[in-house]
C-alpha cells in the first residue's frame, strides 16, 4: 500500500471527524506499523493520547508505556550527544596542546646559534618539549658498502631505508605499535612502543633523511591522527638544516 503524505496544514481535531466511521483498532495498528515514523509527523498527538501505564488494572503486564519508552529513547539519544561532546572536547584539547607544544619547538630550532646547536636542540631538547622519550636525526649514507653507524643523535641509515620505513611519496607515517629499532633509537630503543617517523627535504644534494619521534607509549601516535604539525616541524627542520650548511 501506497503511503499518503501527511496534511500537516489541516489540524487534527476530533470534532472534524465526529460523523466519520469509527475505525477499527486492528486498521490503526497496521496503519502504525507500516508508518513507524507517524508521531514524528504528528508530534503534537503524544500530548493527546492517554498512554497507559506499564501494567494495566487488570494486571496485564504486556501493556506498553509508549511515553515511558520515548523519554528513555530520548536519554538515550542525550547520552550518546553528551558521550559524542565529551569526546570532542577532549579531542579538541589534546589537540591544542599539541599544537602548543609543536610550536614552542619551532621557537626552540629557530632560536639555534649553530648548526652544532641545531642537532642538539633537535636530539634533546624535542623530547622534552614534545613529552617523548627519543628523538633522532636519521641520514641514508651514500656508499652502500659502508656499514651504518651512528653518532650522537644522528644516526646512519643503508640506503633505501627512508622510503621503506616510511613509504613510497609519502611525508610522515605513524606505527601505533612497534619495538624500538637501535638503529634508529640507539639505546633508548627499548623505551620506544609507538613512533611517527617524518621525511626531512633537506636539498637536491643531501641523501634522504628523516626525523624519528618515539614514545614508550602504546598508540601515542595513531595512523587516525593528523600529521599536519608534524610535516610542519620537519620542514622547518629541513630548512634549518638547510641554511646552516648553505645548501641550494
Amino acid at each position: 500500500m501506497a503511503r499518503r503524505p501527511h496534511d500537516k496544514s489541516r489540524p487534527l481535531q476530533g470534532e472534524a471527524y465526529a460523523d466519520r466511521e469509527a475505525v477499527e483498532a486492528a486498521v490503526v495498528a497496521a496503519y502504525l506499523a507500516q508508518h513507524p515514523e507517524f508521531f514524528g509527523d504528528w508530534p503534537e498527538l503524544l500530548e493527546r493520547l492517554r498512554l497507559p501505564s506499564t501494567t494495566s488494572a487488570e494486571g496485564d503486564s504486556r501493556v506498553v508505556d509508549l511515553r515511558g519508552a520515548l523519554i528513555e529513547r530520548q536519554r538515550a539519544q542525550l547520552r550518546e550527544l553528551a558521550r559524542r561532546r565529551d569526546e570532542m572536547v577532549s579531542a579538541g584539547r589534546t589537540n591544542l596542546q599539541a599544537q602548543s607544544r609543536v610550536h614552542q619547538a619551532v621557537l626552540a630550532l629557530l632560536g639555534a646559534q649553530s648548526f652544532e646547536e641545531l642537532i642538539e636542540r633537535t636530539t634533546s631538547d624535542l623530547a622534552v618539549m614534545l613529552d617523548l622519550d627519543a628523538v633522532a636525526l636519521g641520514v641514508e649514507q651514500k656508499a652502500e658498502s659502508l656499514p651504518p653507524i651512528r653518532l650522537g643523535g644522528v644516526f646512519q641509515l643503508e640506503r633505501g631505508t627512508v622510503e621503506r620505513l616510511v613509504g613510497a611519496g609519502r611525508a610522515a607515517r605513524l606505527r601505533p605499535a612497534v619495538a624500538g629499532d637501535p638503529l634508529l633509537y640507539g639505546s633508548a630503543a627499548g623505551l620506544v612502543r609507538s613512533d611517527a617517523l617524518v621525511r626531512l627535504d633537506i636539498s637536491p644534494l643531501t641523501p634522504p633523511a628523516l626525523l624519528a619521534l618515539g614514545s614508550r607509549h602504546e598508540r601515542h601516535f595513531d595512523q587516525g591522527q593528523g600529521t599536519e604539525l608534524l610535516q610542519f616541524l620537519g620542514a622547518v627542520l629541513s630548512q634549518m638544516i638547510r641554511v646552516w650548511l648553505d645548501l641550494p
